[in-house]
């Protein structure tokens, strides 16, 4: 059991509910399964979120034998910080690093005192 952190692991589900496990329908076109970076037990931070801006973010531990992530601990959400009550349909679910808990570090290398309450990346294209 560890925490794992990816790039690239995006997948659909059909979860419904508030206490149901995240069920992983499959990847994305181009991107990687939780299958592929998880071993069972294993934790991760996900965000899950629909077309009508409902979104979670929290710790889920994975379950290999049945492909899901229980949604073990809720950091943020569009339900007052709460599980959401998903609804029927189609929602998106991806590794991410929630900006309280993300760690930073100058051009040094240092850790200065940063606390993170939403980040901002910007990239110029030349």
């Amino acid at each position: 059991m560890a925490l794992v952190i990816a790039d690239r692991v995006k997948e659909t589900t059909t979860l419904t509910g508030t206490s149901n496990a995240i069920n992983l329908g499959g990847a994305f076109t181009s991107f990687a399964t939780f299958a592929s970076k998880l071993s069972n037990a294993d934790t991760t931070y996900y965000c899950i979120e629909d077309t009508q801006g409902n979104f979670e973010i929290g710790l889920g531990t994975y379950n290999s034998s049945s492909n899901n992530i229980a949604r073990t601990t809720v950091l943020k959400s569009s339900n007052s910080n709460t599980a959401v009550n998903w609804s029927s349909g189609s929602k998106t679910v991806f590794m991410t690093v929630p900006a309280e808990k993300f760690i930073f570090k100058d051009a040094t290398g240092n850790s200065p005192d940063v606390v993170a309450t939403a980040i901002t990346f910007s990239i110029a294209l030349g």
